[in-house]
């Protein structure tokens, strides 16, 4: 979680939805949905506070500006990123209700309209 700490500067509610709005269909729906769900996560009022730094800090690597690995385009750069997403939806499980996949799948439904169920449940069984 140390690692986290120097990516939580970027991280804001602002940075975030930009962020997703400028990259949502290039990263794909697995990356934005594992994103929408630690952000809806991180905003419940009984998700301790260190599920919330490990949150800010994964959520600000993904809007960092210089990445481990260029977000080029489609599925090109954004692996490192589903991978630092997985790891913190793993560890903060417990705090992704049925409200959070709620919140989460209404929001990602501006992005991808025709979202596939089974898409979604590939990361919701990470869980």
């Amino acid at each position: 979680m140390k690692k986290m700490d120097k990516y939580r500067r970027y991280f804001s509610d602002f940075r975030f939805w930009e962020k997703l709005k400028k990259f949502a269909a290039a990263a794909g729906v697995k990356t934005v949905y594992s994103a929408l769900l630690l952000f809806f996560a991180y905003k419940r009022s009984d998700t301790p506070g260190w599920a919330k730094r490990l949150v800010v800090g994964v959520l600000g690597y993904l809007i960092m500006p210089i990445d481990a690995i260029p977000d080029l385009g489609f599925l090109i750069g954004y692996t490192d990123d589903l991978g630092v997403l997985s790891f913190a939806l793993v560890t903060i499980a417990a705090y992704v209700n049925d409200d959070v996949r709620t919140q989460a799948r209404e929001k990602l439904t501006n992005w991808f309209p025709d979202v596939e169920e089974e898409v979604l449940l590939e990361v919701d069984k990470k869980l």
